[in-house]
């Protein structure tokens, strides 16, 4: 089975035009500004899907600032999911600055819902003030089953790109200890935390409750990063994930056949460690 972890929907008028969605969303506007930066449907990601023998899929919104557009999101979440049950499967997704971000995450996972994500913070980094305002959220999650949270991190080193954040290593870390009783799939292999397991002392103790999506990988890094969680022993806490409709499958399944995994390997990261994190899989 292949699980795509990590994909991508809007509303419909997002769809249709995004133009007039850039107004007072500069997280948005900086993502989605350039005409190169895909938008797509629901009935295309199935059908990329079926291009690509994906099994299921993971969805996620947009964290928006303006709460309507937020709902909005979610909404077309959630009918996505109910239009697709044996396809798709969703997150509830917001901007956590907002005062009702933990009521809506309550309201979609009660509506059916697997968690939340992709929680961002483009501008800021994952400070304190971030860590502050997750608590509420994570409280929800923990409650409802201990729902995993997919946060947007990335390295803090190397080439720019829309969507790079301030985020740090220290800030990672920091929240991984603030929040070490909840399941969180840090996007985009973590920022390359995941190679502090390494460590003799405290970080694998610290991150035994982080997952590590494969998202955005092809722009990043070589095919070689598949050995280096192996390495690392964190390969059943790898997810496949695209980033859709920024990358299609096949351009990880060339990157994942060019690393040393073995069969059983490669199975355990195109879906089976999905299947053992989400319990509705």
């Amino acid at each position: 089975m292949i699980i795509d972890s990590h994909t991508h929907l809007f509303f419909k008028a997002v769809a249709d035009d995004r133009t007039p969605f850039f107004d007072n969303e500069p997280e948005f506007k900086l993502l989605y500004d350039s005409p190169k930066a895909k938008i797509a449907t629901v009935s295309q990601l199935i059908d990329a899907m079926d291009r690509h023998d994906v099994d299921i899929s993971i969805l996620s919104g947009f964290p928006w600032r303006n709460p309507e557009y937020t709902k909005r999101n979610n909404d077309a979440v959630l009918e996505a999911v109910a239009a697709h049950p044996k396809r798709l499967r969703g997150l509830a997704c917001f901007d956590v600055s907002w005062k009702d971000a933990a009521k809506e995450a309550e309201r979609c996972i009660d509506a059916g819902l697997s968690g939340v994500g992709e929680l961002a913070f483009y501008l800021s980094g994952i400070d304190d003030r971030a860590i502050r305002r997750l608590e509420p959220v994570m409280d929800v999650l923990k409650r409802k089953g201990n729902l995993p949270c997919m946060i947007h991190t990335n390295e803090p080193l190397g080439h720019s790109y829309p969507g790079k954040t301030p985020v740090t290593l220290e800030q990672i870390d920091n929240l991984a200890r603030a929040f070490s009783n909840n399941k969180i799939i840090l996007a985009h292999w973590g920022g390359g935390i995941f190679f502090y397991h390494i460590m003799k002392k405290q970080m694998k103790e610290r991150l035994k409750n982080i997952w590590y999506d494969t998202a955005a990988s092809i722009f990043l890094y070589d095919p070689a990063i598949y050995d280096m969680a192996l390495k690392a022993g964190v390969l059943e806490k790898v997810l496949f994930g695209t980033d859709y409709p920024l990358l299609t499958p096949d351009r990880y399944y060339s990157d994942i056949n060019r690393s040393q995994l073995t069969l059983d390997q490669k199975r355990m990261v195109l879906g089976e460690n999905a299947r053992a994190l989400y319990p509705d899989l």
